[in-house]
């Protein structure tokens, strides 16, 4: 039964007259009198007596008049309950699940400090992270498996999703602390591909951008070790096992022990886009509004700008 016909029936039980309720509403009398019409059919009973150019609720309409106002009240507190909830929702009583996608970059050295963050202030959100490959992480989000997906790479379009460009971050070629002892260098590519590296996984984000400037010189790199934890990769080149392409933040801590240090060479500067990616027609849940503001909080030197593709 559709809502507007009750209101419609409320208003013509109101006013006795079918010409009059439609005035009200702004309806034809025709539209009224279907409308009627459908209520009386599908509870098969009739409603009103048509009494010269005025209407008398019959028995049963006179009892319908009731549960018709009941349903009217039950949808009004319904909206009332729900506008209310999302004006003034208590970050401490947020229940429900948020999924956050992730590249493992980004998963190790940026959203551990964002989560912390989230959980103080919504301590009974349930977080579930995935952490996979690019791709794999656009179907999740296409999907509804994902409501948050952060990347890292140069800044694209995704069909079907909205993008928040949240950080530039530059990459880097680090090195154990060792190498700065033979002073200033500025290396030229044909000798950085000779240097032992440890990299991420082939194909992915800003190693994909590596591998392409290089082959574009004729040039390559054969790594000893790819593995997609950005932690590990700090660690090993830290312990002296070799060198590595990485994200700035992804070293800093290593950089202020002085246990890193930083390569010079005739590579181009490369910086890359930290970038928040959620489905266009995604409804907003309030946990999804909460951790999107702490982002933008945590990245308020960076503010960011909202793109629907």
């Amino acid at each position: 039964m559709e809502f507007r016909n009750l209101v419609t029936f409320l208003k013509v039980a109101e006013l006795k007259n079918f010409s009059k309720a439609a005035e009200k509403l702004g309806y034809s009398q025709s539209a009224v009198t279907v409308q009627i019409q459908q209520i009386e059919k599908e509870l098969g009973v009739q409603l009103f007596e048509r009494i010269g150019k005025g209407v008398l609720l019959t028995e049963k309409g006179k009892e319908f008049v009731f549960h018709a106002n009941e349903v009217i009240r039950a949808e009004e507190k319904a909206i009332a309950a729900i506008r209310s909830d999302a004006a003034e929702f208590s970050c401490t009583e947020l229940h429900g699940t948020l999924h956050i996608g992730s590249i493992e970059s980004i998963s190790t050295d940026l959203l551990p400090d964002l989560l912390l963050q989230f959980h103080k202030t919504c301590p009974n959100v349930e977080i579930i992270v995935h952490t996979k490959g690019r791709d794999p992480l656009i179907d999740e989000v296409r999907n509804n498996n994902v409501d948050l997906f952060f990347t890292m790479e140069k800044k694209r379009t995704i069909t079907g999703l909205k993008r928040l460009d949240l950080m530039q971050e530059k990459i880097v070629f680090a090195a154990p602390a060792r190498f700065s002892a033979l002073g200033p260098q500025n290396l030229s590519m044909e000798e950085l591909v000779q240097l032992p590296f440890i990299l991420t996984e082939q194909g992915e984000s800003y190693r994909y951008e590596l591998d392409r400037i290089l082959s574009e010189h004729n040039l390559e790199i054969n790594p000893l070790l790819e593995i997609s934890n950005t932690e590990t990769i700090a660690h090993l080149v830290e312990s002296g096992m070799g060198v590595s392409f990485i994200p700035l933040f992804s070293i800093k801590k290593a950089l202020a022990r002085g246990t890193v240090t930083l390569l010079h060479t005739d590579f181009p500067e490369m910086k890359v886009s930290v970038q928040l990616f959620y489905h266009k027609n995604k409804l907003l849940t309030p946990q999804m509004k909460v951790f999107l503001s702490i982002v933008q909080e945590a990245l308020k030197e960076n503010p960011p700008l909202e793109t629907e593709e």
